[in-house]
């Protein structure tokens, strides 16, 4: 444990710390997803629709934690997701999340709508840092955005393409919270008319490997195989944007197998706990990115938070590999899970069920 970190023992405990500290319009913009939120359900309901087939006697005395991506070596294969108006949830926005990844060992993802912006938070921490470009401009300006990230010295470009209309989302629109991302001048009909040209433009020039962050379907990501991405990110923005869409998980093989191993695949939507983590990797995952939970931990205790967040994290991966008879990342795979009834109800914090019990 961080020497100096409160004394977080369980995940759950960063949810009740973080809703004491925030105000209701940051706590619903942080929790809460688009219309009727059934994508954010449907995110928790296909991770917990999947059981484990644990092997026993094969000797997991140790084992290896470690991931890669993109030649980022990472101690745990988790990255820490971009979040807009970061600094809604601690002052000191991307700065302090990327100087947690950094401490701890993890990539680091800085959104292009969280301050202190591009360069203030590469200047942070010298951990491996992603950027993550929302288009927001003209293709001059989305240049510019894509030259100062090489200058920074990020070691990749996230382009994010599930945004092309910005969502209803009504836990925020009911209590008229706008974000101070939100409170500038947005530039989202540049969004609405990106393109795979766009993707190719940027591609030309480029010196950063690329990603495209939002990828839902085997076709989409066929197709930025054959753009040059160099590695893919399937998600639905944690089910705030596009109302009863797939889980992230369930959408995961579909992917690998569209990709057919040539490229890395990140996912997220819904991971809460280690156990998720490792079906995500044994379902083919390259990393798994962690939004809302990095988020709750953010909030809860700043960058010793995320820190502290993270070793509970690794522990239960730790704790899960172990169980399952498995010593490395790489030893998983599909034969490792089996579909299983959902035993409880999926919400957004449904896998913290002793939140309810008033722990």
């Amino acid at each position: 444990m961080s020497a100096d970190s409160r004394e977080f023992l369980v995940l759950h405990e960063f949810v009740k710390a973080a809703r004491e500290r925030l105000d209701p319009g940051p706590w619903d913009y942080l929790i809460g997803a688009t219309e009727t939120e059934t994508t954010l359900r449907r995110n928790r309901h296909a991770i917990d629709a999947l059981a484990f087939r644990p092997r026993v006697l094969r000797d997991v005395s140790e084992i290896d934690l470690s991931g890669s991506l993109l030649g980022m070596r990472t101690r745990i294969p988790v990255m820490l997701a971009p979040i807009g108006s970061l600094q809604d949830f601690d002052p000191g926005g991307g700065a302090t999340a990327a100087k947690a990844a950094a401490e701890f060992g993890v990539v680091h993802v800085q959104s292009s709508r969280s301050e202190p912006g591009l360069e203030g938070t590469a200047a942070a921490a010298d951990g491996p840092k992603i950027f993550q470009l929302y288009v927001r401009g003209t293709p001059d300006w989305v240049d510019d955005h894509v030259r100062r990230a090489e200058q920074a010295g990020y070691r990749s470009l996230c382009l994010t393409v599930d945004t092309d209309l910005y969502s209803r989302r009504e836990r925020d629109l009911a209590k008229r919270h706008v974000t101070t991302a939100r409170k500038q001048p947005q530039g989202d009909e540049h969004q609405a008319r990106f393109s795979w040209r766009d993707v190719d433009r940027i591609r030309g020039f480029c010196g950063l490997p690329m990603m495209l962050k939002g990828i839902a379907t085997a076709e989409d990501a066929a197709l930025a195989l054959e753009h040059g991405m160099d590695a893919v990110w399937v998600s639905n923005h944690g089910g705030r944007q596009l109302d009863h869409g797939r889980g992230s998980i369930e959408v995961l093989p579909e992917v690998v197998r569209a990709v057919e191993g040539r490229i890395p695949v990140i996912v997220d939507g819904g991971f809460m706990r280690g156990t998720d983590v490792v079906k995500a990797m044994a379902l083919g995952a390259s990393a798994v990115a962690i939004g809302r939970l990095f988020g709750l931990a953010i909030a809860a205790d700043g960058q010793r938070g995320v820190v502290r967040m993270l070793e509970i994290l690794e522990h239960e991966i730790r704790t899960c590999l172990g169980l399952l008879g498995v010593t490395s990342m790489a030893a998983l795979g599909p034969d490792s899970l089996h579909p299983a009834p959902v035993v409880t109800d999926p919400r957004v914090l449904s896998a913290f069920p002793l939140l309810d019990e008033g722990y």
